[in-house]
């Protein structure tokens, strides 16, 4: 259904195997919306990130690539040995099976977008 040309409130729509959502419609859960591939037919995941300085998950894996792309604030981010900045506009690549994780080191909200390479997420946490 259209409405001045904007895609209807339902909760979903398919159109020719295509999944129409808007972001609140993702189940939130500590800091992040989640996106299960696997529930909207994709073959990735995404975590949608709004971390409140001071909050990061604890230190995991998994056991596929994930990308983490930083759309505005800044954190650090620990991925294997090596600890980073990154602020808005970092994109970081973090190889499957290796330990990582990220604090909000900033005054504002964190936003990013992690990407991971499964229709499912799969985490195991270390710490």
């Amino acid at each position: 259904m259209q409405l001045n040309g904007c895609m209807s409130n339902q909760a979903f729509q398919i159109f020719s195997g295509m999944s129409f959502l808007n972001l609140e419609q993702l189940p939130f859960v500590g800091m992040s919306y989640e996106f299960v591939g696997e529930t909207q037919g994709a073959p990735f995941s995404a975590y949608i990130v709004n971390a409140k300085p001071g909050q990061g998950p604890p230190l995991h894996t998994h056991p596929y690539v994930e990308v983490a792309f930083t759309l505005e604030g800044c954190a650090t981010i620990t991925v294997g040995d090596e600890t980073r900045e990154v602020k808005a506009g970092g994109i970081v690549v973090i190889p499957a099976n290796t330990p990582h994780r990220f604090v909000n080191t900033g005054d504002a909200t964190l936003r990013q977008i992690d990407i991971h390479a499964s229709p499912r997420f799969i985490q195991t946490n270390l710490a």
